[in-house]
């Protein structure tokens, strides 16, 4: 995927000094890296049952949607807190420094409904297991996690144990 990977524009200092930020924008604006993509990771999925795609908000709104269409699956938007408009279900979760929370509508996945949550990006884990978390509060089954970019020395596969975690681009360091 080093194709993709030369799609990617690299920031450092952002959004903090020392933090290399990998900008996915510049790969969704190339319309064979952003097929590419999409393809690639439904491919791994290809075969599955999958009921529900998540995407968390932000970029998994991108992700999701694609990958959900293509899987002839439905779509589930995981939110920061109010900014659902019906009742919700919510999780908290550690960050770095301090705390967050995501939110999801409390009929958005019925029980034994399969579901892939997606993301952009996987770092530490922490958000990617608050939306396992969710989605196991409305017995929903995880069939699997997916991801553009892994930042592999963060370990975030370490918070989703048991889970098909697939990403199609990874970074080292």
């Amino acid at each position: 995927m080093d194709h993709l990977k030369k799609l990617i524009r690299e920031i450092p200092d952002y959004p903090k000094p020392g933090i290399l930020f990998y900008d996915v924008t510049t790969l969704l604006k190339d319309k064979k890296g952003f097929h590419t993509l999409i393809d690639e990771l439904c491919e791994h999925y290809d075969g599955h049952q999958i009921d529900i795609v998540t995407g968390v908000e932000a970029r998994g709104f991108i992700f999701g949607p694609a990958l959900a269409y293509r899987l002839g699956a439905g779509f589930v938007p995981v939110r920061k807190p109010k900014k659902l408009p019906s009742k919700t279900v919510s999780v908290s979760y550690a960050l770095e420094y301090g705390t967050d929370t995501l939110e999801m509508h409390e009929d958005a996945v019925q029980p034994g409904e399969r579901v892939l949550v997606c993301d952009d990006l996987l770092a530490t884990g922490g958000t990617a297991s608050a939306t396992v978390e969710l989605v196991r509060k409305l017995r929903g089954k995880v069939e699997g996690a997916a991801f553009a970019v892994e930042l592999t020395f963060l370990n975030g596969r370490k918070k989703l144990p048991g889970l098909d975690v697939f990403s199609l681009i990874q970074y080292d360091k």
